[in-house]
């Protein structure tokens, strides 16, 4: 067993990991039309999952930390009181950061600073 986990290797990262190289170097290459556009989404796919197993845990527990220092218990304590109006630059700053959470696992890539100047 690895690393006190019930399951021996290969992780299930790996295995993902696998399974996306496997689509992108072997069948990606041989196919057309819907089927190449599929197998282009199931990589994408992979590839979040890829990243939310990396990424989650710590994602997680940073969530847990900025729920806490807001003083809510959950998402939807959250998100009640900002609907009954919460705001202020804490609450920006804490939603800008699960935020770019999500896109790091969702598509990294948008959170690339775009070449756009400030607003005035």
């Amino acid at each position: 067993m690895s690393q006190g986990m019930p399951h021996d290797m290969p992780s299930a990262a790996r295995l993902v990991a696998a399974v996306r190289d496997f689509l992108e170097s072997d069948v990606l290459p041989v196919v057309e039309g819907r089927v190449r556009f599929h197998t282009r989404v199931a990589v994408n796919v992979l590839s979040m999952v890829e990243r939310e197993l990396e990424l989650g845990p710590a994602q997680h527990a940073a969530h847990r930390v900025r729920l806490d220092e807001l003083g809510f218990a959950s998402d939807a304590e959250l998100a009640a009181a900002i609907r009954e109006g919460l705001d202020g630059p804490e609450l920006l700053d804490a939603l800008a950061a699960a935020v770019r959470d999500k896109l790091a696992v969702a598509n990294p890539g948008y959170t690339a600073a775009p070449d756009v100047p400030p607003r005035p």
